[in-house]
């Protein structure tokens, strides 16, 4: 199964009664395992816990922590990029110039990095002591 088609399927279980604006997220990690996320809401919005995080919380849950391409999907007229908390998450644990697609549920499609949406992104370097 394709990364999109991960992400399609799992879109269809997020839990958006708010906004009804479902996503889905698909991440193939180093080891070549896919894992998903979708939205899921909650009525004390916005606390609630995007697509992309959900699958990157399923992959350090199964004890990998570097992701080696992204899938996001969600029903909009453009491709909808990741918002800026989880672009940092990307970016945790992915190389700046990992793979992003884009999707909408009409098939449109556009490729990014993690480097591209996220430019002079905050790093574990950022930390160290001179």
């Amino acid at each position: 199964m394709s990364l999109l088609d991960a992400a399609r399927d799992v879109r269809e279980n997020a839990y958006a009664p708010y906004s009804r604006f479902k996503v889905g997220a698909a991440i193939r990690s180093a080891s070549g395992r896919v894992y998903v996320g979708c939205n899921v809401e909650n009525v004390a919005y916005p606390e609630g816990t995007c697509a992309e995080a959900g699958a990157i919380a399923a992959m350090v849950a199964a004890g990998e922590t570097a992701l080696a391409e992204v899938c996001v999907i969600a029903d909009s007229p453009e491709p909808v990029p990741p918002c800026g908390g989880c672009r940092q998450k990307l970016a945790e644990f992915g190389q700046l110039d990992v793979v992003v697609t884009l999707a909408t549920t009409d098939g449109r499609t556009t490729k990014t990095t993690i480097g591209a949406l996220l430019p002079g992104g905050f790093s574990a370097a950022h930390m160290e002591k001179a």
